[in-house]
């Protein structure tokens, strides 16, 4: 009997599993409002220069742009009606006594540090340092969840967004405003990282893909939330105030969930894991199936875990045979090129000239197609090809939104809400096809560096905006390229559908040898043990 299939005997159905899923979820619901805050809180509205202060009254005449609306950072430097030299009448200025902005709407830290004209790159150097937060806080609080378990792990991390998100929104100056966005991107990272292994440890192996794809749907929710907040609070201290909050009542909450089986007894915990393993299956109301269970056949169960725990893998082994050089390069260019192409379109919502809160409800709601196609797709069509379509597609959208004319913005926004759709779907089939690629021995290592990729893309994608400054169309030109030679890097890949997990690097060779062979029906027992893991964008969110 595997592991899972004890789980399955034991304690895998029943309320336990439900207030498991709830409790894992609503955090993950409200995490998406962090991963896209910015959308609303560094929303950038129409501006100009203010006027000097020795000024006449009356109306300050300022110069037109292209589009024949006032030039948001020059001024004239005299009156146009001034009796001077005509050689002088027409000079401008760059806004010397700041700017005002048309908060109707909403204020944001753009109005309140004026990020505009000369000073807009902090916007999206703001943006980055989160990213940042969540790509090492994927580096350190993952190791430290391999000492100290995933629940502590998890509740900290729930505390750390709550008071970094809570600062954030009493922050004084842009520097303090960063350092605690930073903090916040570290404790999502951790979030990430616990819920994706503590979700499906306690569900049979065919339950593991329904809720891997319920707290998918959760992120999905948390998407629609956000707009309806931003919408209903146009502060944007009392919106960064409002997404954080809840997270001390997840640390509070947390408290109940259990720690990792695996963990426990992979750290000689054994003794504390069978008490909760009893605890659960009394909570399902199967006390007597629990108190028949002794430690000795838990390790029975886990043996196998235990001895590959035991073996020790590094980075390095991920490159040391050609099967696996290729899995992790095409791997990692295709996880960098989603997190890099998605907070491309994620972030640049306000670029599109529609109105903000009902995109940000498209953007969110394409996510709840584009999961279920992919679902089907990497069912039928398999990894591989899924894979490999989508990011083709995206990058093609995103290359011809070059070539739409600004004024088209219908167009525009239907080529942006696709692409979107696209890089949602890359997401959902790349952390089930990595989980199939790497063997059992190095998986989690394997995991961890194409996480560590996608993070890379995501901080790197605010920072690519500002080219647009050279040319408005250098950013899509790079964008769209990146996703197009992800989407060609995974046609290298193997497919594995309907293939059993490999266990060790030797299996890998034999399983990629195999593959070019004609496809047979795996094993039952092979086919139960396959892993199916959905993000969110858990993380993610990206993040």
């Amino acid at each position: 009997m595997t592991f899972a299939e004890l789980v399955d005997r034991v304690a895998s159905k029943g309320p336990f599993q439900f207030l498991h899923t709830v409790l894992l979820g609503l955090p993950i619901l409200s995490m998406a409002n962090h991963n896209l805050l910015q959308i609303f809180t560094a929303a950038t509205p129409a501006h100009h220069c203010r006027p000097p202060p020795n000024a006449s009254a009356g109306p300050w005449v300022l110069p037109m742009g292209p589009n024949e609306k006032p030039e948001p950072c020059l001024r004239f430097v005299y009156p146009p009606n001034a009796s001077l030299p005509n050689d002088t009448q027409g000079a401008t200025e760059p806004c010397l006594d700041g700017w005002t902005y048309d908060v109707s709407t909403r204020d944001s830290i753009v109005t309140e540090w004026d990020l505009v004209c000369n000073s807009n790159k902090l916007k999206e150097m703001a943006q980055s340092i989160f990213m940042a937060g969540i790509l090492i806080g994927g580096l350190v609080l993952g190791d430290l969840s391999d000492r100290f378990g995933r629940k502590p792990i998890l509740t900290c991390s729930y505390l750390l967004l709550a008071a970094s998100g809570s600062g954030a929104a009493f922050s004084p100056t842009l520097p303090i405003y960063s350092v605690f966005r930073f903090l916040c991107g570290c404790g999502i990272s951790g979030i990430t990282l616990s819920t994706t292994i503590l979700s499906v440890e306690w569900v049979s192996t065919r339950m593991r893909a329904v809720k891997s794809i319920s707290l998918g749907y959760f992120y999905t929710s948390g998407q629609f939330i956000l707009p309806g907040l931003a919408y209903a609070i146009p502060q944007w201290r009392w919106l960064q105030l409002t997404v954080s909050i809840p997270f001390f009542a997840f640390f509070l909450l947390s408290w109940w969930l259990p720690e990792s089986i695996r963990w426990m007894i992979l750290s000689g915990r054994s003794s504390k894991a069978l008490k909760t393993f009893r605890q659960v299956a009394a909570f399902n109301g199967k006390k007597e199936e629990g108190e028949k269970l002794s430690l000795e056949e838990i390790k029975l169960n886990l043996q196998k875990e235990i001895t590959l725990a035991k073996a020790k893998h590094s980075i390095a082994d991920l490159f040391r045979t050609p099967i696996l050089r290729r899995v992790t390069f095409c791997l990692s260019l295709a996880w960098f090129s989603t997190g890099f192409a998605y907070y491309s379109l994620a972030m640049g919502v306000e670029e599109f000239g529609v109105n903000l809160y009902v995109l940000q409800l498209i953007f969110g709601g394409v996510d709840v197609p584009a999961k279920f196609i992919t679902m089907v797709s990497i069912s039928y069509l398999g990894r591989h090809t899924t894979e490999a379509v989508v990011l083709l597609l995206a990058g093609g959208c995103i290359l011809s939104l070059i070539f739409v004319p600004s004024d088209l913005l219908t167009l525009r926004t239907v080529l942006a809400v696709f692409g979107k759709g696209c890089l949602s779907s890359s997401f959902s089939c790349l952390f089930l096809y990595t989980s199939e690629l790497y063997p059992t021995v190095i998986r989690q290592t394997g995991m961890g560096i194409n996480n560590l990729w996608t993070r890379v893309g995501s901080m790197t994608a605010p920072l690519v905006k500002i080219t647009g400054e050279l040319k408005p169309f250098i950013p899509n030109v790079i964008f769209g390229t990146i996703a197009l030679l992800g989407g060609s890097a995974a046609l290298f890949l193997p497919e594995t559908l309907n293939r059993p997990l490999p266990e060790t690097v030797e299996d890998l060779e034999n399983w990629s040898l195999q593959a070019k062979e004609p496809k047979q029906e795996p094993e039952a027992e092979n086919t139960s043990q396959r892993i199916s893991l959905q993000p969110c964008e858990l993380g993610l969110g990206p993040n």
